[in-house]
């Protein structure tokens, strides 16, 4: 029983008109569901993916009020995108550049070279060389260049503490396994741990765990990132996965359906959370595939409650 990946992060921010504007026209990446969080349906959760709203490829934002993250440990601290090359890398500098967007230089780091950024509310971003690995499904209506887009998610970087209990849940609950180590960018000092799923070998199927004992711990807030979500292939699966966490005694959300996919919720030791989601059905189970992300769309169980949703959210 092997996740497949990354399924998708999901993010907090406390604009979402700019939001959009970002992550559609500087990043390129396609609004493919505009929707409510269904925990508090008087915020915004939209999803950015590539063309089909791939697993894999989504990273997602809360609309919360919220101040800013603290940035610390105990949390999701750096998101990885994935691009073609290194034509790809020195043009994203360029643009990012040109729009006033916060970017570091493009060097390497674990054997790939790699572009730091942030977002208008100080989400750390990296765009990272996959060599072209995988299926990619680029949007034709993105203001970037098909070559140049975007392509998925990963790696994503956590931060903890202390490695050991976080180490047993990835190894021994999630059967992931531990490939090697590198200095982490920022604070050489400290060891980001490289953790693989499924067929592995590629950053879209990957975990890295920095060992930051010296950290405060973070505070939650926007720019800062919720959870991280892994794939499961088959509802099979994560039935299977689901019973493996009562077995284990972990203390877990139970079976959600969230109507694009099914979900299931627990945190790993250092307090972060992890999300098991499916596949399937995807987005487009209830829209057209070209029309994706065009209206607000609800999951059934909010359809009726559709007037007053709307009347509590802030135009796009």
């Amino acid at each position: 029983m092997q996740l497949a990946g990354i399924h998708h992060l999901t993010a907090i921010s406390a604009d979402a008109p700019g939001n959009v504007r970002f992550y559609t026209r500087i990043l390129g990446l396609r609004l493919v569901k505009k929707t409510v969080n269904q925990d508090d349906v008087s915020a915004y959760h939209l999803f950015y993916a590539d063309a089909q709203g791939s697993p894999g490829t989504d990273i997602t934002f809360f609309d919360f009020p919220t101040a800013q993250e603290r940035r610390g440990t105990h949390s999701i601290s750096r998101t990885g995108m994935r691009v073609n090359g290194e034509s790809a890398l020195r043009w994203w500098h360029e643009r990012l550049t040109k729009a006033g967007v916060t970017v570091g230089s493009l060097g390497e780091r674990d054997g790939r070279l790699t572009l730091d950024f942030e977002d208008p509310e100080g989400q750390r971003l990296s765009l990272v060389d996959d060599g072209g690995r995988g299926d990619a499904h680029p949007w034709d209506r993105s203001p970037v260049p098909i070559e140049h887009q975007i392509r998925g998610l990963g790696p994503i970087t956590i931060s903890v503490p202390e490695l050991r209990p976080t180490e047993i849940v990835l190894i021994t609950l999630m059967n992931m396994r531990k490939v090697r180590g590198y200095p982490h960018p920022e604070h050489p000092q400290h060891t980001v741990h490289v953790y693989e799923m499924g067929e592995g070998g590629t950053p879209a199927a990957e975990l890295h765990v920095a060992v930051q004992p010296d950290l405060p711990p973070a505070r939650q807030g926007a720019g800062g990132v919720h959870h991280v979500a892994f794939r499961v292939p088959s509802y099979e699966e994560f039935d299977a996965w689901a019973e493996r966490l009562q077995v284990m005694r972990i203390p877990n959300s139970g079976k959600i359906d969230r109507f694009w996919f099914r979900s299931l919720y627990f945190r790993e030791p250092n307090g972060i959370l992890f999300e098991l989601a499916t596949d399937g059905p995807g987005f487009a189970v209830d829209e057209p595939a070209d029309e994706l992300g065009e209206t607000l769309v609800l999951p059934p169980f909010l359809e009726n409650r559709r007037a007053q949703i709307e009347a509590g959210l802030k135009p796009l």
